[in-house]
């Protein structure tokens, strides 16, 4: 029997498997200062000076703040503003202010993003297979609500339910996001449910422990797919290969 014919419910991941980031964090944060008429910042400096500013947020308040009852807004305010300074630009308040409102304003449109042109028709078909479609991702709302329908992933034709970490205050790898995801399609059997995700540790591993079908999608050639390969993990470079791989009779899980 094909995997196909187990399943009822089909999980996906969004950043990696979905979409992607378009250009680097540095062209946004370039137009931003361009915009109140100051030079671009250092690429460099300001992708480092985010990492370990996001690092620090969601180490002090994950789920995007969502225990601590943050805003979203803020949440991001304080990431970017300490991004910036650790990079070492320590900007007045109301030059700030300016520059993030037209960062947050980009990462919260389509701007920044790119959909895999395989997304869209891989979703349809499952719908088309009577599956149930759920996302699973660690973002917060805007993916919900402006990012994935302005990129053309509408709730309801392209997927069912989604759970977002800014949303529930749990995220991935914690299995229980897994969980909340089962129970959002209708209590639907782990067995009879498969995660489609890019990263071994937060979205197969997780899967797997609660019992569901898993496998990894290796869109960008990453040297970890030969590591997840040899650990037993299914493998494969985008969403066509994952409809042929369930559809082929030859092959069960």
């Amino acid at each position: 029997m094909s995997l196909l014919l187990r399943l009822r419910c089909i999980t996906v991941d969004v950043t990696g498997t979905l979409m992607a980031y378009k250009g680097e964090l540095g062209d946004y944060y370039c137009m931003a200062a361009k915009s109140v008429g100051l030079p671009c910042p250092d690429y460099k400096r300001v992708h480092g000076g985010f990492k370990l500013a996001y690092q620090e947020m969601a180490k002090n308040y994950p789920c995007f703040g969502f225990a601590a009852k943050m805003p979203n807004i803020v949440w991001w305010k304080t990431c970017v503003r300490d991004s910036f300074v650790r990079a070492g630009y320590d900007y007045d308040e109301e030059t700030f202010e300016k520059i993030f409102r037209r960062i947050y304003a980009s990462f919260g449109s389509s701007a920044p993003y790119t959909i895999f042109p395989d997304s869209q028709p891989f979703l349809r078909w499952a719908h088309d297979k009577n599956l149930k479609v759920g996302i699973i991702s660690n973002a917060e709302y805007r993916y919900r609500d402006v990012i994935l329908p302005a990129l053309g992933l509408n709730q309801g034709t392209d997927w069912d339910f989604g759970v977002f970490s800014g949303l529930e205050g749990v995220e991935k790898p914690d299995p229980r996001i897994y969980e909340i995801a089962l129970e959002r399609a209708g209590n639907i059997a782990p067995e009879e449910t498969l995660h489609i995700g890019d990263s071994m540790r937060k979205d197969y591993l997780p899967a797997k422990s609660v019992g569901m079908h898993a496998l990894l999608l290796d869109r960008f050639k990453t040297p970890d797919a030969e590591e997840w390969k040899k650990s037993g993990a299914v493998v494969l470079p985008n969403l066509e290969a994952v409809q042929n791989f369930l559809t082929s009779e030859k092959l069960t899980s």
